[in-house]
């Protein structure tokens, strides 16, 4: 801060002029001045630094308060590279999910599950202690791609959802969606389900034509019990075609809907504006804003006032994207959370780096306010996904250099 006190600093103290040394020579009255200049930069330099160091102090101390906990799934497992996480929260406590394998592409990638199971009541805590005294399940591989090629080959899976509906039949099912096929361009829609939160599932069923599933983020579940699944395609063309697309269904997952139809007008061509990967954020009743991935150097946005039925042709929002996944929440307070990079593209290349890896908040969905940095350091942080449970924590799943899988817990309030 900048001093307060009444007396004069020593250097004005000492160079006062009076009458008897108003003979000084022009050299010596310059060179004080200079002193003097000097002296009053160096207050001024030292009040902006202490100021700057106090903020980043306090803006660190806000920070530590509200990441509870930061750890690995795992520290060690069967595969060498991992990506493309989801996860849920069931009356048993958390389900984890990616793809992992030699690396992404290759024909053994398969799906992985780990869960944390609750502690008995009388033991829940917020505290950083008690979350970190909990230990997720060793990985397990629940989905492949084998025998799904010519000849019975194997083929790569890719981006698995979690999904928990609060409403139909109990026991409620917790259902794994995740895509097979040798590319994103070539892939189909799977869908499992498990009874007994994550730890045996169903034979895995393919989706119907043209139905992916949730590409990557999770589904919404709206108020009749439908879900709405935010998706996307990608040709092969060149340049391939990235189209936005969503999915309902009234029957938990029995028949399915595409909005807008296959021979419907898109919301966007696919070239000018390329994007894909939608989440959903709710901004009232019936009222959807998705936002996602794009190519154009920041996020997209479209919106539904019908429960998703029809959409607003996509338009880019405000904050930047690397071409890379994101996530978004509406938490039950009505406030809006991203986790995202917040970094544009970088030109000739396919996309910008994939650190920091950020958290934003928002009132309306559009207008964000930078809030917590989970990642800055180089490398790859990557493809969040994010929920809030029911004890009002927000957890956080992301890509940690393509080698493992992390898990953050923050406080919103």
């Amino acid at each position: 801060m900048h001093p307060t006190n009444s007396k004069p600093h020593p250097y004005f103290a000492q160079s006062q002029i009076s009458p008897s040394t108003i003979k000084v020579s022009h050299g010596r009255l310059h060179a004080n001045l200079l002193i003097a200049l000097a002296s009053l930069f160096a207050i001024c330099f030292e009040s902006t630094t202490t100021h700057a160091q106090e903020s980043s102090k306090s803006s660190k101390s806000s920070q530590n308060e509200a990441i509870l906990l930061s750890e690995f799934i795992y520290e060690t497992a069967p595969f060498p590279s991992c990506h493309a996480s989801s996860i849920e929260e069931t009356e048993q406590g958390l389900v984890a999910t990616w793809f992992g394998g030699t690396h992404e592409k290759h024909p053994d990638v398969g799906i992985w599950v780990s869960r944390l199971d609750h502690k008995p009541s009388s033991e829940k805590s917020q505290s950083k202690d008690s979350l970190l005294s909990n230990l997720w399940t060793t990985p397990i591989e629940v989905a492949n791609g084998k025998q799904a090629g010519p000849q019975d080959s194997q083929l790569p899976t890719w981006n698995p959802v979690l999904f928990q509906p609060k409403l139909g039949p109990t026991p409620r099912p917790l259902y794994l969606f995740y895509k097979v096929g040798p590319t994103p361009e070539t892939w189909w829609g799977m869908m499992t389900s498990s009874l007994d939160h994550g730890l045996t599932w169903s034979t895995p069923i393919r989706l119907p034509e043209g139905i992916l599933g949730p590409i990557k983020n999770k589904p919404e579940e709206l108020n009749d019990g439908s879900w709405l699944c935010p998706s996307s395609t990608e040709t092969e063309e060149e340049p391939s075609k990235w189209k936005v697309h969503f999915e309902l269904s009234s029957d938990r997952g029995k028949t399915w809907t595409r909005v807008p139809g296959i021979d419907q007008k898109p919301l966007n061509d696919g070239v000018s504006l390329q994007a894909i990967q939608p989440t959903l954020l709710q901004l009232g009743p019936k009222n959807w804003l998705a936002i996602g991935r794009s190519r154009q150097d920041k996020i997209f946005e479209t919106e539904s006032f019908d429960d998703g039925k029809s959409w607003s042709p996509l338009r880019l929002g405000k904050l930047p994207n690397n071409n890379s996944g994101l996530d978004a929440l509406t938490l039950r307070d009505g406030t809006h959370l991203i986790v995202y990079n917040h970094v544009a593209g970088t030109p000739g290349q396919w996309g910008g780096k994939r650190t920091p890896l950020n958290v934003a908040r928002s009132k309306d969905g559009r207008e964000w306010t930078p809030w917590l940095v989970l990642e800055d350091t180089p490398g790859e942080f990557s493809y969040p996904a994010m929920i809030e449970t029911a004890d009002g924590l927000v957890h956080i799943t992301y890509t940690w250099n393509r080698k493992k899988i992390k898990h953050a817990v923050i406080s919103p309030k």
